[in-house]
């Protein structure tokens, strides 16, 4: 039963379902359970300036950018609010 429970629950979070019924922003909860994590750890990445995908402060209220977030769910690669991370060499 809890097999079945975790499949409807990826299907609610597909990059397809995304699409078809989120608009241009998502919440963050949302969002983090998209990606696989609670909606805590998804609100300390937040804090952190750390959150995988584009996210936009409008007032108090949090949001997270769906095309970001569709990006992140299928390259697999976090944008860091629309930068990427960039590897350092030392000089």
């Amino acid at each position: 039963m809890h097999r079945r429970s975790n499949e409807l629950q990826g299907a609610r979070y597909s990059p397809a379902r995304i699409r078809a019924t989120w608009g241009g922003t998502g919440s963050v909860e949302d969002a983090s359970r998209a990606l696989g994590f609670s909606r805590a750890k998804g609100y300390d990445l937040v804090r952190r300036g750390e959150f995988p995908c584009r996210v936009l402060r409008i007032g108090r209220g949090t949001r997270v950018v769906t095309a970001s977030l569709l990006r992140v769910l299928e390259s697999g690669e976090p944008e860091y609010n629309g930068t990427r991370a960039e590897h350092c060499t030392p000089s």
